[in-house]
């Protein structure tokens, strides 16, 4: 019922009818007058003329339009790829980039308070996103999607960003789809890992060694270079190398992770927060982090507790002291969750391997 692509699109003019169909995000550029469209739903399309959208709407179509006042497109058909976030990044470094411009629109009209007319756009580019994401992981089983969470924070090199690279390089080599919250720190050691699954251990090994000559994130155009330099020297033809990432504009000031070979990118992060949780069926791995990551561990045991997306995988918790010592959050955990089947989804490892066992078994 949806057509998302202008392949989709010649395939129902041939058959002369769009009558009940919704078209997305595409520009329009044929000849309508002898195509039914009755109920046909077009949004975020772009006409030849405004006479040509009216045309449509007086034969029963509905039409809703681009909002062209905003630098992003309020109803995306794919999902985003590195190579759309940082368009732009050649030319005028990272203040350049399509990311970062669309970050400085979202902090200009306001963030998460914006006027009615940026909150419609958003809302709009943010359901566009919701259903590409649908048709994108509608193919991949559930049990095969394992998320891995962890502070922004953890500097490129570090014991815990090493740690979260080799599981991503390991989850990937068995088949998993890895998934992060597609930020810097942990997020980026994850996707990482996964895009370089189809490599040696070495050579993952040589690559956060490259990256780490540029561990803060604050710099901006030397810790993005580096990153875009990595991906260049390791080409994927695989469109999920790398794994997704679901980011915010909300936290638009952190450099865009470029490993992750789909991302899901919203304005909102309520509804990111509750996405990565959704998908990340097969279980989730907690690595070091504060506030952030201990939100997602009792948003997610929420989530297992009431099964609420149905079953849930386990949650794997990497570094034992921090999390039983520093942070201790597993004996509560374990506690909230109630009975032996729940509390038993909770592990707690400094082992890679014995994580990976867990998560693949």
């Amino acid at each position: 019922m949806e057509i998302e692509s202008q392949e989709e699109l010649a395939e129902r003019l041939a058959e002369k009818s769009l009558a009940g169909l919704t078209v997305q995000g595409l520009p329009i550029t044929a000849d309508l007058s002898r195509i039914k469209v009755t109920d046909a739903v077009f949004i975020g399309c772009t006409f030849p003329s405004l006479a040509a959208e009216a045309a449509l709407v007086r034969r029963g179509a509905h039409v809703v339009p681009v909002a062209d006042w905003v630098p992003y497109p309020t109803h995306p058909a794919r999902l985003y790829t590195a190579a759309d976030l940082t368009a732009g990044f050649a030319e005028g470094g990272f203040a350049g980039m399509y990311d970062t411009r669309v970050y400085r629109h979202f902090v200009a009209e306001g963030g998460p308070n914006a006027g009615v007319r940026e909150a419609l756009a958003q809302r709009l580019h943010d359901h566009g996103i919701d259903n590409a994401l649908h048709d994108a992981l509608a193919a991949i089983s559930p049990r095969r999607r394992i998320g891995i969470m962890g502070g922004h924070a953890e500097v490129r090199g570090s014991d815990a960003y090493r740690m979260a690279a080799a599981i991503g390089h390991a989850l990937a080599g068995h088949g998993r789809l890895v998934l992060t919250g597609g930020g810097p720190g942990v997020m980026e050691a994850a996707n990482l890992g996964s895009y370089l699954a189809a490599h040696p251990a070495a050579v993952l090994d040589e690559a956060i060694g490259r990256l780490a000559a540029e561990p803060d994130f604050h710099a901006h155009d030397p810790y993005t270079k580096v990153a875009l330099h990595v991906l260049a020297e390791f080409p994927a033809a695989d469109p999920w190398a790398g794994g997704l990432s679901v980011p915010t504009w909300l936290y638009g000031h952190e450099p865009a992770n470029v490993f992750a070979g789909q991302i899901a990118k919203y304005f909102s992060n309520a509804i990111r927060e509750d996405v990565i949780l959704k998908a990340a069926r097969g279980g989730i791995v907690f690595a070091p982090g504060r506030a952030g990551t201990v939100q997602e561990v009792f948003q997610a045991a929420t989530k297992t507790y009431y099964a609420t997306d149905g079953e849930s995988g386990p949650f794997v918790f990497l570094g034992r002291r921090f999390w039983t010592e520093e942070l201790p959050v597993t004996e509560l955990l374990r506690t909230l969750l109630g009975g032996a089947a729940l509390a038993e989804l909770v592990h707690v490892t400094d082992d890679v391997n014995e994580a990976l066992a867990i998560l693949c078994n």
